[in-house]
């Protein structure tokens, strides 16, 4: 029987990170995997997502601003099989970028279902049917996450389709509903959107990515309106049908009034669920909560002393750079040392164009606690960079504490906003004021400038562009 000191059940990025910092750390590792190394994140989530996000957004400049750039070229049209293909060429360096990182570090890759025996013993269960049993002194599950289904709207990946399927269409859809204005409706809809699709947006919460700040939600609202989607918010999804050649989705807004949606396609995008069944976690006597999450304590460890468990299998944002850190923080505690992690400065970001981005407190959650805070705010169209590149829309706003002008929260929309919060980050982990920023170099012209600016603002309304 094959022995290690820490085996990892799941290769998406919370799990191959550990396995590598474990390694790094000297500890004898493996890793299970049922599928491709990588997990969702690289496989069927974040990189293919995101290829496909580059490809519809070249195309729609071609279409629409090429022009006013002095690039006159015949009407351009969309090879899809192309987009799908090149797209599926990215996943596949990459997870061959995983695979050499395995080897380079020496972990052993166990191909197949891991599941508990007991404590420290683990059961894979190959794609054959045969089984292996490997012993373990110390366990971290990073198995990730599902599409969430509705109960009346059960995915038949034809015509009512997650973002799996959604990846992998043959076909750019006439009329796309997606169910959900989170990340991952938001995402699709503007692929498809931008390749010519009506797309529709039905949202339960009051407005789109109802967990960032309010004035991000407004903001993206009103340019993705500009862009052609259709948005009904406040309104009740009570059910999907499958017709055949198309779908029809009936739903009640927040007046009682009865809606009817028909399209070809219809993307459930209502959030994901822990991927824990099927782990023999009762064979361990490992706890998990009413959503199926794995309970773990401050140093994300389970109940039973020598098995952690991280990212979408645990509480908090479902999010790769959240695993990852997580991931670290594991294997560096089994190593004696004392990480921490900062919850508050792990950054949230939409992939749309502009793209959403924010970090830290948002003004709504200031407002709850009775924080007395001052806003500091500056429009990317004030911004020689943007003017240049035609990316006109969004701002950045700072939130900072009203006495000390400590920076609570950073919350970006604009061209290169995914980016540009890494910049919040690092000010708020050293716990940086308003005043700081404003007080550093920002190069000119760059879209940075907005957070400057927007610091300026916030430190006496004295923003220079403004």
């Amino acid at each position: 029987m094959n022995s290690f000191d820490v085996t990892v059940i799941g290769a998406g990025p919370g799990g191959y990170v550990a396995a590598i910092r474990c390694a790094q750390l000297g500890f004898k590792t493996a890793i299970i995997e049922k599928s491709n190394l990588g997990g969702t994140c690289l496989n069927i989530g974040c990189i293919p997502s995101k290829a496909l996000l580059d490809s519809s957004e070249h195309y729609h400049n071609a279409v629409h601003n090429f022009t006013a750039h002095g690039i006159d070229i015949e009407a351009p049209k969309v090879n899809f099989g192309q987009m799908i293909q090149r797209k599926r060429e990215v996943v596949e360096t990459n997870v061959k970028g995983i695979e050499y990182l395995m080897g380079k570090n020496k972990i052993e890759v166990f191909n197949g279902l891991g599941s508990f025996k007991d404590a420290t013993h683990l059961i894979v269960t190959k794609e054959d049917g045969t089984t292996e049993e490997i012993e373990s002194k110390n366990i971290i599950i990073a198995t990730g996450s599902y599409s969430s289904e509705l109960p009346f709207a059960k995915t038949d990946k034809e015509r009512i389709i997650t973002s799996t399927e959604a990846l992998e269409l043959k076909e750019i859809p006439k009329h796309l509903i997606v169910i959900g204005g989170g990340v991952i409706g938001l995402e699709l809809g503007s692929v498809y959107l931008r390749l010519g699709s009506e797309v529709t947006v039905v949202e339960f919460m009051d407005r789109i990515i109802p967990g960032m700040d309010g004035a991000l939600s407004k903001e993206l609202t009103k340019v993705l309106k500009k862009q052609g989607m259709k948005f009904h918010t406040s309104t009740k999804v009570t059910e999907v049908t499958n017709n055949g050649n198309d779908v029809t989705v009936k739903a009640e807004n927040k007046r009682g009034e009865e809606l009817n949606f028909e399209g070809d396609y219809v993307l459930v995008a209502v959030g994901r669920s822990p991927y824990t069944e099927g782990l023999g976690l009762e064979n361990a006597g490992i706890e998990t909560d009413e959503r199926g999450r794995i309970k773990t304590n401050d140093h994300l460890q389970t109940n039973v002393s020598n098995v952690y468990a991280i990212g979408d299998a645990v509480a908090g944002a479902m999010l790769a750079h959240k695993a990852e850190e997580e991931g670290v923080l594991v294997a560096e505690q089994l190593a004696g040392q004392k990480p921490h992690i900062n919850y508050n400065l792990i950054p949230g970001v939409v992939y749309t164009w502009p793209e959403v981005a924010g970090v830290g407190q948002t003004e709504e959650q200031l407002k709850e606690a009775g924080v007395k805070y001052k806003v500091g705010s500056f429009p990317f169209r004030a911004l020689g960079r943007a003017r240049a590149s035609m990316d006109l829309d969004g701002f950045a706003k700072i939130l900072a504490d009203e006495s000390t002008d400590e920076i609570l929260g950073i919350h970006i929309i604009g061209a290169r906003a995914a980016d540009l919060i890494a910049e919040a980050v690092v000010a708020m982990e050293y716990r940086a004021s308003a005043e700081d920023i404003s007080r550093m170099s920002h190069a000119h012209p760059t879209f940075a400038e907005a957070i400057k600016e927007a610091a300026l603002d916030a430190t006496g309304k004295r923003a220079i562009h403004s």
